[in-house]
């Protein structure tokens, strides 16, 4: 004998789950009068940057702020978009676009912070004039971040590329000419540093460098950074108008954190935001 009220149930039910599943898409907005700033940040100096540039500025304004830290590039921007977390410190907006089409998220940059650039350097070698044929050079495997490094051995006389290189299509295909037969080893970049011994020329995206006490100074090349490749401070587009997000700008946009930085010996050889004065 049928039960009749298997089906009203079962509606309810369906309905419910579709509710749900929409309420889900706005998981990442934050409302006004939550005055918690949750952020985190990678391995780098992003951190301290944050910790004692802009920080301060916040909690004057009243806000408690929670820190965490990823490894990677893809958790803490999945994390944002589940609303897990307000923002995250450790990116550049192309790699962010990147990630944004794999994992079919919509986070924005709100700002720049100032960022190490990528270097190429060596533990067997004093000078870019060493190199010789069959050099082993190690760079990062993701798209983006290897273009930045084909850039370097670009504009060393090294290599030359094909124009117009998608920057999220990149590969060791774009290489038009190697002279000196060169043999690449891509890694993920935070192998970089722990390769450094092993290879001819490693090149080491800055935060990465800093990160394992590589000063950015003792890089035989550094890169002629473009905007594209300033790291920012990543948010979910839901919050693109929140008070926290124009606050965190503020932050970083005050006075009090570029005097910070311009009187941090450490901070030397960063590329700098076009808001600081």
């Amino acid at each position: 004998m049928k039960k009749k009220w298997i089906y009203p149930v079962l509606l309810i039910v369906a309905v419910a789950l579709i509710v749900s599943g929409c309420g889900n898409s706005n998981s990442g907005k934050k409302a006004d009068d939550d005055k918690t700033i949750r952020i985190s940040f990678n391995p780098g100096p992003y951190s301290d940057q944050f910790k004692k540039g802009v920080a301060p500025y916040l909690e004057n304004k009243g806000y408690k702020i929670e820190y965490t830290e990823f490894t990677d590039g893809i958790q803490p921007n999945v994390a944002v978009s589940k609303g897990e977390i307000d923002a995250n410190v450790f990116q550049h907006s192309l790699y962010l676009e990147s990630i944004n089409k794999r994992e079919k998220i919509d986070l924005i940059g709100a700002v720049q912070v100032p960022t190490p650039p990528m270097g190429l350097y060596s533990k067997k070698h004093a000078s870019l004039d060493e190199i010789s044929e069959g050099a082993t050079i190690n760079l990062p495997n993701e798209p983006v971040n290897m273009l930045r490094a084909l850039n370097i051995l670009k504009e060393v006389g090294w290599i030359t590329l094909k124009d117009n290189i998608d920057p999220l299509q990149t590969s060791l295909n774009d290489i038009t000419s190697n002279p000196h037969k060169l043999d690449f080893l891509a890694t993920e970049p935070a192998q970089g540093p722990r390769a450094l011994p092993d290879v001819d020329f490693a090149a080491i995206q800055g935060n990465f460098a800093v990160a394992n006490d590589i000063k950015l100074t003792t890089a035989l090349q550094l890169e002629n950074m473009t905007d594209p490749f300033t790291n920012i401070v990543a948010i979910d587009s839901a919050n693109k108008d929140a008070q926290f997000v124009k606050d965190i700008v503020e932050g970083y946009h005050s006075q009090e954190f570029q005097d910070y930085i311009k009187s941090n010996p450490i901070y030397e050889g960063y590329k700098l935001p076009s808001y600081f004065k």
